[in-house]
This record gives C-alpha cells, sequence and structure tokens, in this order.
C-alpha cells in the first residue's frame, strides 16, 4: 500500500480533473496536479482556483499545480488520467517517456479511443505492460457537485483489488462513496456509450418528444450498451450498477450534460460545430458515436440509437429523420 504522504498525481485540468483534485486535497492526500497545455497552469498557479473549467472552488493547501510531469512523475506512485480520450494515448506517451517506477495508472476519461476503437486499458496496457495496475473511474458525477460537496457515488473498476480499494479510501469522503469492482470492461463500456445516448435524449427533447420518448431512449440505450458489452466481455450486472444505469441517467436528464446540450441545440437546427464551439469543452459523444457505431459493425452488433446518433453527427441527417427511422424499425421481441 502506498503511503498517505506519497502525493497522487492528476493529469488534465478540465474541470473533472481539477474536481477530483479538490476531492482529494481536501481528504487530506497530496496532489499534484499537471496539465498537457502549459498555457492551463499558470492562471492557476497564480489564481490558487481553475476560474476557466470550475470557477468558485478554492484550491486546498494540500494541491500543488506542477507544470514539470518529470517532477510529478518522481514524486508519485499513483497517477489519475483526466484527459479526454482523444488525448488519453498522447498523454500517457508523455508520462511513459519519464519511465515512473511503481507506477499505477488509473483514469476517469470515459470513451474509446477513436482511432482504433481500442478501450483505454487496452491503450494504457500496450503503453505501460500488463504488470502495471490499472483502474478507471466512472459513474454518475457532476464535477461542479463533486467540487461542491454533493452527496456522489461512483464505481472504481480494477484487475487489481488491492488498487481498486487503495484508489477508493483515498476518495472517500463523507459526501463521496467509492465503490469497488473487478469489471473493468463493462465499466469503461458504460461510460463512453452512454454519451451517445444522451445525445439522442437532448435531441428527442429539443424536439419536444416528451417524456415518453425520454424514458423509452434511457431504457433502450441502457439494452445498447449491455448488448456492446457483453460482447467485448463485459459482466451483464455492470450495466445495473453506477457505471451503467447510472451514469446514463445522469447523463441523459441533466443539463450539466454537454452532450445532452449539444442533442438540444442539433434539434434546433444548429450545427455540431457551432455547438460545441458555444460548449467551450470536449463534448466527448461526439467521437463515442463514431468508435462506438465502427466498433458495433465490426462486432456485428445491433445499436439502432447509436446508428442513428452517429448518422446526425457524421453525416448530417436531420434530427426528426433519424427519429422517425427509429420509430419505423420492424416489430421485434424486446427481450
Amino acid at each position: 500500500m502506498v503511503s498517505d504522504a506519497t502525493p497522487i498525481g492528476i493529469l488534465g485540468a478540465g474541470s473533472w480533473g481539477t474536481a477530483l483534485a479538490i476531492l482529494l486535497a481536501r481528504n487530506g492526500r497530496a496532489v499534484r496536479l499537471w496539465s498537457p497545455f502549459s498555457e492551463e497552469l499558470k492562471p492557476l498557479i497564480a489564481d490558487r482556483a481553475n476560474r476557466r473549467y470550475l470557477p468558485g472552488f478554492a484550491f486546498p493547501d494540500a494541491l500543488r499545480v506542477e507544470p514539470d510531469l518529470g517532477s510529478l512523475a518522481a514524486a508519485v506512485h499513483d497517477v489519475l488520467v483526466s484527459v479526454p480520450s482523444q488525448g488519453f494515448r498522447a498523454t500517457l506517451k508523455h508520462l511513459a517517456a519519464h519511465t515512473p517506477k511503481h507506477l499505477r495508472l488509473a483514469w476517469a476519461t470515459k470513451g474509446f479511443e477513436p482511432d482504433s476503437g481500442q478501450l483505454l486499458h487496452q491503450v494504457a496496457a500496450e503503453l505501460f505492460g500488463k504488470d502495471t495496475p490499472l483502474a478507471a473511474l466512472s459513474g454518475p458525477s457532476f464535477a461542479r457537485e463533486v467540487a461542491a460537496g454533493l452527496p456522489t457515488a461512483v464505481t472504481v473498476a480494477s484487475h487489481d483489488a488491492r488498487f481498486a480499494q487503495d484508489l477508493a479510501e483515498a476518495l472517500h469522503s463523507r459526501s463521496f462513496r467509492v465503490y469497488t469492482a473487478g469489471d473493468i470492461v463493462g465499466v469503461e463500456v458504460g461510460g463512453a456509450v452512454k454519451n451517445v445516448i444522451a445525445i439522442a435524449c437532448g435531441i428527442s427533447d429539443g424536439l419536444k418528444f416528451g417524456a415518453n420518448a425520454r424514458a423509452a431512449l434511457i431504457t433502450r440505450g441502457l439494452a445498447e450498451i449491455a448488448r456492446l458489452g457483453l460482447k467485448l466481455g463485459a459482466r451483464a450486472e455492470t450495466f445495473q450498477g453506477l457505471s451503467g444505469l447510472g451514469d446514463l441517467v445522469l447523463t441523459c436528464t441533466d443539463d450539466q450534460s454537454r452532450n445532452r446540450r449539444l442533442g438540444l441545440r442539433l434539434a434546433d437546427g444548429l450545427d455540431r460545430q457551432t455547438i460545441e464551439a458555444n460548449i467551450g469543452q470536449v463534448v466527448e459523444g461526439v467521437t463515442a458515436a463514431a468508435a462506438t457505431h465502427k466498433l458495433a459493425k465490426h462486432l456485428n452488433v445491433d445499436l439502432p440509437i447509436t446508428e442513428q446518433v452517429y448518422r446526425v453527427l457524421h453525416e448530417q441527417l436531420p434530427p426528426r429523420v433519424a427519429v422517425e427511422a427509429l420509430m419505423a424499425r420492424t416489430l421485434k421481441s424486446e427481450h
């Protein structure tokens, strides 16, 4: 077990990485926060807060912004990565270049690797070897609510039970509950595909299709997540948990979700690029839709909601036409 006095490294200074850094520091853990974008770090050092991505929350004394990744790697044993999925491999390559010893690697990133379609634990194992303890953190958790100390529950999944338990203990507080699990595949699939379903729910609500349609999309969306996950070797019960149903409901029903907001604006007739620019942060569902669509075709898995979201995002299919296509599908048994 790593000593409580040993700092934990956080790679990624967006809203979620910052919220996790604040949480850990409030829990009494020394934290080193780094960003692959060096220009982001200067105002964080000067302000002792992240006014761009998480305004209103001062950094605890135990949180130190570290501009030099080499210094961070030399000081820590555990690293928690929180960057968009399209930057995951590049960030890990930067870390690997500093050859940290005895590294245990976790991530709060959700999504597939866009180009390869790999799950993130596959990317991490490729770069750091199968002997490095790996863990994925996921679940229904908006960054602002975590920073505000509002009740939250998440899952840490790892094949290394000791690492999962250590990470859970470091993150756990009176307002932040952490469950452990061994199904890293299921946790990752749930965290990736729920963003695609959230875009669908945003489109439906933007078109004023009502609560019935939203409930149907969430339910059938969960079926798609499970169908793909089981094909990849996940466990069915994972999709009934926090990283499956829990995260899906959160992302599909609350406007703090960037993916849901994208769907709402698509229903208004705005183009995707304009919406993403207005949101000002990465909308993971855009790349997740393309990666999930590609993976489903390769595995011959039927994902009709994902198919239509992909066509809206990447083939400029009008949202209303996509919904009509879903409703016109051949009648079938639910199970």
